[in-house]
């Protein structure tokens, strides 16, 4: 069994990390499974970006799972009860809430009479750019409601409540009886 010295040595030093298959996402995890490191390739450009964040999540999942295994490991000697043990288990099994990823779609060529013939095109005149939807409008003063977004619109302070009517004097308070004034 390690010292408690070589034990926590072992687990500050423990760092795992994951790469996405086609290497466009690489996650680095500590000992705990937070997330130390992020690396994007390229190819990463080119992924929408709810691909993206899902395979980020993803990877990310994948070394935190290699993180409790490790960890979990180097704590056996100690035991496998308890409330650090039953949470490796559990980051051990964790899956991200994101749809399996799909396979890239095979293109095929299109038919010969639909491919675009060797002469030259002459370039279409730009269009004037398009009205954003109704549904992509800010609502009522506070929201920016569109494809998955909230934002708060927090371009000014906000209104603050009236200011409740005070008596003038402490003869005129007293005199009014217990009241009650809500502090929030």
């Amino acid at each position: 069994m390690p010292s408690p010295e070589e034990l926590i040595q072992a687990l500050s030093a423990l760092s795992v990390e994951a790469s996405s298959p086609g290497n466009a996402v690489t996650a680095t995890v500590n000992t705990d499974g937070v997330l130390t490191g992020l690396k994007l390739s390229g190819t990463a450009r080119n992924l929408p970006p709810d691909e993206l964040a899902a395979l980020v999540l993803r990877t990310y999942a994948e070394a935190q799972r290699e993180s409790a295994n490790r960890t979990a490991a180097l704590l056996a000697p100690l035991g496998t009860r308890g409330y650090v043990m039953d949470r490796l288990k559990w980051r051990a099994g964790f899956e991200p809430d994101v749809p399996p990823a799909a396979p890239a779609p095979r293109r095929l060529a299109p038919p010969a009479e639909r491919r675009p013939s060797a002469a030259p095109v002459e370039p279409k005149p730009a269009a004037a750019p398009e009205k954003p939807a109704a549904s992509r409008q800010p609502a009522a003063g506070s929201a920016v409601q569109g494809e998955g977004d909230y934002l708060r619109n927090r371009t000014s302070d906000p209104e603050l409540p009236a200011e409740p009517e005070r008596p003038v004097s402490d003869e005129d308070w007293y005199e009014a009886g217990v009241r009650f004034d809500e502090a929030w």
